[in-house]
């Protein structure tokens, strides 16, 4: 018994009375020791359990921004770009060709005078009747853009055909210019979370716009101007809107490029404009850089 020794030492000089005192206090002050010995133990579990729990939510949240980061699904919806988040005073001018061809060499020898680079987005049927002006796209150093092989609604294609519709012309493309093409405008804006998901599984950025100039509705050369220079949307990183078949386009180009020039911005093709990683979208389709 631990307390044999201690009530032998004292026993001859401490009546019996005492001696029983002594010993409850020593088993009660033993059973104190063993129970804070017991409570310090569970503490100290207690608190390593909490420390690996913290770390594991730390990491799990880590993760998770990971994949929201380098998503382009908000909130269930898989969204293209419609423009980019930047500090930089940029914006890239974007031409629709699907029908009609009187007026590409007037808008390519604008561009030159202007020293500006834009984006095409062509159809399969348009580079079929003009691959000469495919090529001179090229050589001039503008980006090349699919626009699907026949102007379809894509959303309403299935799958396979939402492929042979990219990459019909994607073939036709490289064939002419060498060019493996990698940003595809959907015919009309039409698009769903099939379209997008579809796009990007065979190697395309899916690309709207956030400035339309309404040059296809035949309005005239101001309406142009001033739908694009003063659209509320238009801004750094925005994407603008324009075909090349449109019957006022080429008149209102230069005074556009003088325009937005006036404004400060420096017009650049879509492919030097967006981020190709580390990126994530709004729900508005603005595509913004992940933080460093």
């Amino acid at each position: 018994m631990i307390y044999s020794g201690t009530y032998t030492a004292i026993k001859a000089d401490v009546p019996e009375f005492f001696m029983r005192k002594f010993i409850k206090l020593e088993r009660i002050r033993a059973n104190r020791e063993s129970i804070q010995k017991k409570l310090n133990k569970k503490w100290l579990t207690c608190g390593i359990f909490t420390c690996v729990a913290a770390i594991a939510m730390i990491g799990s949240y880590r993760y998770i921004s990971g994949i929201v980061k380098v998503s382009s699904n908000v909130n269930g919806k898989e969204l293209p770009i419609y423009c980019v988040q930047t500090d930089e005073k940029k914006v890239a001018l974007s031409f629709d060709a699907a029908w009609g061809n009187d007026d590409t060499q007037r808008i390519l020898d604008i561009l030159k005078e202007h020293n500006v680079h834009v984006t095409f987005f062509m159809t399969g049927g348009w580079v079929e009747s003009y691959p000469d002006d495919v090529k001179a796209i090229y050589e001039a150093g503008h980006d090349l853009g699919n626009h699907s092989q026949n102007h379809k609604n894509m959303s309403q294609l299935s799958d396979e055909e939402k492929t042979q519709e990219l990459m019909s012309v994607h073939e036709k493309v490289k064939e002419l210019t060498g060019v493996k093409m990698q940003l595809f405008r959907p015919p009309y804006g039409d698009y769903d979370n099939a379209v997008v998901l579809n796009a990007r599984e065979n190697g395309y950025y899916p690309i709207q716009w956030d400035v339309d100039s309404l040059d296809w509705k035949d309005y005239g050369t101001d309406s142009i101007l001033n739908t694009v220079l003063n659209h509320k949307a238009l801004g750094n990183g925005s994407i603008i809107l324009c075909h090349n078949g449109a019957k006022y386009t080429a008149d209102a180009l230069d005074a556009l490029l003088d325009g937005l020039k006036e404004k400060g911005y420096q017009v650049v093709p879509i492919s030097q404009l967006i981020y190709k990683e580390n990126y994530h979208m709004d729900v508005t389709g603005r595509q913004i850089p992940d933080a460093k």
